[in-house]
């Protein structure tokens, strides 16, 4: 079956009150469709590809996107005594660290977008992976330092307190969490990050990830 030119993101549409969609490609036909189409339109391209026809059709840079991946014998696993991992961090503990701790995303950059919306998209999006008991506590001698998300083998959504930051210790959390994934049946382990993220970009690379699979993300808004 071949995928719509739009598909819908209802995640999106309810942080942000309309309409919203992704598209398939970014061909010639499936802009036209979105400027027909009222809403936010969000479509990923090869970074080598040119932009003129998006930006004919009111399309505009957001962010660049890269695919960390790590094969279980290729994880550095770096272990610290005070670090530890868990699956019961209640949802109104983890809300206070994920509100406003996304400012590299894509929908914080957009200028189109009101900030408060862009918070709640993720607020909602940690809410659905918490019911799904997908969400691990980052715990340090004990204190709730933080969170990493996942669907599967992919990590989707992490931050660390503010007061955790900047002292070297994500490592550790990150590369419990991996193993636990590899023990859980895993072959890879991946994740989805901002190239401008270069915190992120250094931990990965410090516990063995590899990079892959570039995407230039562009969005517009047709009111």
């Amino acid at each position: 079956m071949n995928r719509p030119a739009l598909l819908e993101t209802p995640w999106d549409a309810k942080a942000f009150g309309m309409a919203t969609y992704e598209l398939a490609d970014a061909s010639a036909a499936s802009l036209r469709l979105a400027l027909q189409t009222p809403g936010h339109h969000t479509v990923r391209v090869d970074p080598l590809a040119s932009g003129q026809l998006l930006h004919e059709h009111g399309f505009y840079y957001c962010d660049t996107l890269i695919e960390p991946h790590c094969a279980a014998g290729k994880l550095k696993i770096l272990a610290h005594p005070d670090a530890a991992i868990g699956r019961n961090a209640g949802w109104q503990e983890l809300l206070p660290i994920c509100h406003g701790a996304f400012s590299h995303g894509r929908f914080h950059r957009d200028f189109n977008l009101p900030m408060d919306a862009a918070d709640l998209r993720y607020d909602n999006w940690l809410k659905q992976l918490h019911e799904q008991q997908n969400v691990y506590g980052l715990y340090w001698r004990n204190e709730l330092a933080g969170f990493i998300a996942h669907a599967g083998n992919k990590l989707v959504l992490h931050a660390i307190a503010g007061a955790f930051r900047g002292k070297g210790l994500a490592k550790y959390w990150w590369s419990a969490v991996c193993a636990e994934r590899f023990d859980a049946g895993c072959r890879e382990v991946t994740s989805s990050i901002s190239a401008a993220n270069v915190t992120a970009l250094n931990l990965y690379a410090s516990i063995g990830f590899g990079f892959r699979n570039p995407a230039d993300i562009y969005h517009r808004l047709v009111k």
